[in-house]
C-alpha cells in the first residue's frame, strides 16, 4: 500500500475538518434532542408514579367521598387526600398534584359536586374523569340494628326493607371472612377465625344507621364496624386487661349476656353469674349458645341437642364459646366487664326464667338445689 506523503494527509485532514465544520452543529442539536428526551421520559414516568398514579394499585376497598357545591379544585384536593381518615394515605398522593392536574387538563372548574365511591387503586385521571361526570344525589334510607341480633338477622333486614338494593349474600359472605375487613386492628387479631360462622359476629354495633340505598356491602359494615371502634372505649380496653380478658372474650361474654338477659339490671347478675362459673371451671351452659346453633328461638332443648358438637355448644365445652353469638350493645359489654359485685362476691351461679308472658326478668340461685326449686316452679311456663 502506498503510504501518503504531507501533502496529501493535509488535504485529507482539511477536507475532515471542512465536513465537521458542517456536521456538528447538527450532531450536537440531536444529542442535545437526544437528551432531553431522557430527561423528560424519566421526569415523565418520575412524575406518573410519584404523583399521578393510583396510592395502592392492589387497594380496590371504596371510600365515600362528599363533594360540596361550588367546591374549589384545591378543596376538592384536599377533601381526596384526607378520605381515608387520620394517619392514613389518602385517595391521591398529594393535593398539589391535582391541583396541577386539573389545572393543566383545564378541567379545574369541569368537577361536580356529588357523592362517590373511589378507592386507592384510581389514578388521578381516572378519578378527575368521575368527578367531570358527576354523580346524582344518593337516596338514603336507615337500617335498624337491634341489639342481640346476629349477623343473619341483619341480612334479613337488608333483605326485607325495599328501599335498600344491597345484595344481602354478598353481605354475609363478608362477613363470614375476617381478611375482608383486616385493616380494623380488632378484626385482624381474632383467633379461631377458621371456627366461627361469621368473624364479624359481635363487632357490628347495634344502631339505626342513616345509609344510602345502593350502599355496596362493603359500606354498610364500614360503617357499622367504625361506629364499634367508636363506643369501644380506652377506659373498656384497661377495664378487660385488668380482668384478664381479650376484646374478643369480652365481647363473646357479652354476647351471650345479651341473648340471655331481656331486662336490663338483670344484664351485670348474669355477667355475675357466668364470671362464677368461668373461675370456678363450670360450664357455661347457656340456651343462648344452642339457639344460635340451632336456629331456633327456645327454652327448652332435648339431650341430644344439648350434646350437639359445636364449638359454640357451651353445654359440651368449658369457657367461652369459639366467638360471640350475637351482636350486642354498650350495655351487655359494659356488664361483661362489671358484672353485679354483690353477685359476684356471693357466689352466684345459676338461673332461669320465671314466666315470660308475665316478666321477662330471670330467677337467680347460689346452689343447684335452689336453682331446681325455681326450675319446678316455671317449667311449666316454657314451653
Amino acid at each position: 500500500m502506498k503510504r501518503m506523503d504531507k501533502t496529501e494527509l493535509s488535504a485529507v485532514r482539511q477536507r475532515w475538518q471542512r465536513f465537521w465544520h458542517y456536521t456538528r452543529p447538527i450532531a450536537v442539536w440531536l444529542l442535545s434532542i437526544g437528551l432531553v428526551a431522557v430527561i423528560a421520559i424519566v421526569a415523565v414516568r418520575f412524575v406518573l408514579s410519584h404523583y399521578i398514579s393510583a396510592v395502592d394499585p392492589d387497594d380496590a376497598t371504596p371510600y365515600e367521598v362528599v363533594i360540596p357545591q361550588n367546591a374549589s379544585a384545591g378543596k376538592i384536593a384536599d377533601l381526596l387526600y384526607h378520605a381515608c381518615g387520620e394517619g392514613e394515605k389518602g385517595l391521591i398522593v398529594s393535593s398539589a398534584s391535582f391541583k396541577v392536574y386539573v389545572d393543566f387538563i383545564g378541567k379545574a372548574n369541569s368537577l361536580k359536586a356529588g357523592t362517590y365511591r373511589l378507592s386507592k387503586n384510581m389514578t388521578i385521571p381516572e378519578i378527575v374523569d368521575v368527578l367531570a361526570e358527576g354523580n346524582p344525589a344518593r337516596r338514603t334510607t336507615r337500617l335498624v340494628v337491634i341489639e342481640g341480633r346476629t349477623v343473619e338477622d341483619i341480612a334479613v333486614s337488608i333483605r326485607e326493607n325495599e328501599t335498600i338494593t344491597t345484595d344481602p349474600e354478598a353481605f354475609l359472605a363478608l362477613c363470614r371472612d375476617a381478611s375482608a375487613s383486616g385493616k380494623y386492628p380488632f378484626i385482624a387479631e381474632l383467633d379461631h377465625v377458621d371456627q366461627r360462622r361469621y368473624a364479624l359476629e359481635g363487632y357490628l354495633f347495634p344502631d339505626t344507621y342513616e345509609i344510602y340505598a345502593d350502599s355496596a356491602p362493603e359500606e354498610i359494615l364500614d360503617k357499622m364496624l367504625t361506629h364499634y371502634y367508636e363506643v369501644y372505649t380506652g377506659e373498656w380496653v384497661s377495664r378487660a386487661e385488668e380482668l384478664g380478658m381479650t376484646r374478643d372474650e369480652v365481647m363473646t361474654l357479652a354476647s351471650i349476656i345479651e341473648r340471655e338477659a331481656s331486662v336490663p339490671d338483670d344484664l351485670p347478675k348474669v355477667s355475675a353469674v357466668f364470671h362464677n362459673r368461668l373461675k370456678e371451671g363450670m360450664k357455661l351452659e347457656s340456651c343462648a349458645t344452642l339457639n344460635y346453633i340451632t336456629g331456633q328461638d327456645r327454652y327448652v332443648f332435648a339431650r341430644d341437642e344439648m350434646a350437639i358438637d359445636s364449638p359454640y355448644n357451651t353445654y359440651r365445652y368449658a369457657g367461652l364459646p369459639v366467638g360471640p353469638i350475637s351482636n350486642p350493645g354498650a350495655a351487655a359489654i359494659k356488664a361483661a366487664l362489671y358484672p353485679d359485685e354483690t353477685f359476684l362476691e356471693e357466689g352466684y351461679l345459676y338461673f332461669c326464667n320465671m314466666n315470660p308472658k308475665e316478666t321477662r326478668a330471670l330467677a337467680f340461685a347460689k346452689t343447684y338445689e335452689e336453682h331446681q326449686e325455681n326450675v319446678e316452679k316455671y317449667r311449666e311456663f316454657w314451653n
